[in-house]
């Protein structure tokens, strides 16, 4: 088996990108001096980007019906799993994020 397959595979660097982009942006929400209210703020623009592909893209694979709802149904499960055993903290967050976008890629 080829290493660099598996570290140039395409959904694992989006997981660990959005993972890390979602880490960032919940301790900012969480943990840092910007953190003035406990609504996540600064998550709310990044859970956005389904309402810009299936209304400003309608016609791209990403932004049928059956991929979003799937799409939505896994990270939920992802979502849920790591609440149930897992702390929820900035750090999770981010990790159960880019777990979910590699699953949804694979």
């Amino acid at each position: 088996m080829n290493i660099k397959k598996i570290i140039c595979w395409p959904p694992l660097l989006a997981g660990i990108g959005a993972g890390i982009t979602i880490l960032i942006l919940g301790y900012i929400t969480y943990e840092s001096f910007l953190s003035d209210t406990d609504y996540g703020l600064w998550l709310v623009a990044s859970f956005g980007s389904t309402v810009v592909v299936v209304f400003g893209y309608p016609d791209n694979e990403f932004a049928q019906p059956k991929n979003v709802f799937f799409g939505h149904l896994l990270t939920t499960f992802v979502g849920i799993i790591f609440v149930t055993f897992f702390e929820v903290s900035f750090f999770t967050i981010g990790l159960a994020v880019g777990i979910a976008i590699m699953f949804m890629m694979a």
